[in-house]
């Protein structure tokens, strides 16, 4: 019992470890933005050698690929009637909005929009009960920008506007990937663990975006998988796949499919791990219904193991990377957990808030689920 107690701690400083690398400042969110996604996908890889996961391609680790982007890389600022407003705290440009530079008078469209425009570009300010910042692979001819309503702004007249955005043209990124060979010889046979590791990297020079519960949280429990089947080799040959990409669109995990380096159909079950850093409300199992002897399963498990407070079936959805794998026909499961902090695509999702409640739980119901397959 103490050398399973030692094992889990153990486990659970590494995921802190983790968490707070890939939220840190030098790692910029994740993003388009001074390499942000380049250091987290180099910081990946050297995870995966340390603990001896082969790379999936003779060239090493990475799958490249490449699309447009759309990235704030400089200033930032916005007035409201003369006061000066902070970025990511009090307003957050929609993430397709062109770069815009001046000073508007506004007209009121409705309860929660005001528009201004010159000769050249359009702005619009949306009061918003939540900012949420997002990733676009296009820029638009106008510029959006969401306001936070805590001033209960009732007579916005003037913006003062310097907001700038460079589209990035077939920006190069890569999927992460590596395998650890099972005990059987089976090579028919394929299990395949994934998270993605990119966010939303950072909106203007200095504002960036932690994404630790979306998706540290993923990649931390993913890196840990592989920590264990390096030790405790798994049944099946185990594939980890850490995608780029997710946040613009499941572009990643597109890509993967769209360019599989082994059949798809030796696939026996994919696993996609997001937003999991809480879990005082349990799992929800996105494909539960699709694939519901699986679903009934993990449901078993958890019940005679009494991890988690419940295990939530969903059905089909196209809302994380397992999805283009469904599409293929790979049996697949997404799982996130539910309850806790509520930061999300905000600068709030941060290391310091976020509470790992039952990462532990989780991670054991992971690999005694894994072990059924």
């Amino acid at each position: 019992m103490l050398v399973a107690f030692s094992f889990q701690a153990q486990d659970s400083a590494y995921a802190r470890k983790v968490i707070n690398t890939l939220c840190s400042k030098s790692f910029a969110g994740r993003g388009y933005i001074n390499n942000g996604l380049d250091i987290a996908a180099k910081y990946i890889a050297g995870e995966l050698k340390r603990f001896k996961a082969e790379p999936l391609f003779s060239t090493g680790y990475y799958q490249w690929f490449d699309f447009n982007v759309n990235t704030f890389p400089g200033k930032m600022s916005l007035k409201i009637n003369g006061k000066a407003l902070k970025p990511g705290i009090d307003f957050i440009v929609s993430d397709e909005s062109a770069g815009l530079k001046g000073k508007f008078s506004l007209e009121k469209k409705d309860s929660v929009t005001y528009i201004g425009t010159n000769k050249e570009v359009m702005l619009a300010l949306i009061l918003k009960r939540k900012l949420t910042f997002s990733v676009a692979t296009n820029a638009a001819e106008y510029c959006a920008v969401e306001l936070l309503n805590k001033n209960n702004y009732t007579d916005i007249k003037t913006a003062e506007v310097n907001i700038e955005n460079k589209l990035l043209n077939k920006y190069i990124c890569k999927n992460i990937c590596a395998y650890i060979n099972g005990t059987t010889l089976n090579n028919d046979t394929v299990i395949m663990l994934t998270a993605h590791y990119d966010h939303l990297g950072m909106m203007g020079s200095k504002t960036y975006f932690p994404g630790a519960n979306d998706n540290a949280s993923g990649v931390s429990i993913l890196l840990n998988l592989v920590k264990y089947y390096s030790t405790h080799p798994p049944k099946y040959k185990t594939v980890f796949v850490f995608f780029a990409g997710e946040e613009a669109g499941l572009l990643g995990s597109k890509y993967f499919t769209e360019h599989p380096v082994f059949e798809l159909s030796k696939i026996k079950f994919l696993i996609n791990l997001d937003l999991l850093g809480t879990g005082d409300e349990g799992i929800t199992v996105v494909n539960a219904t699709e694939f519901k002897t699986r679903f009934d399963a993990l449901k078993q498990i958890n019940a005679e193991k009494n991890y988690l407070s419940l295990v939530k079936p969903r059905g089909k959805a196209q809302n994380s990377d397992h999805y283009w794998f469904t599409e293929k026909g790979v049996p697949s499961f997404f799982i996130y957990t539910m309850g806790g902090i509520k930061a999300y695509h905000d600068v709030y999702d941060k290391p310091q808030t976020l509470p790992l409640t039952k990462y532990k739980e989780v991670f054991r119901l992971l690999v005694d689920f894994i072990a059924t397959i």
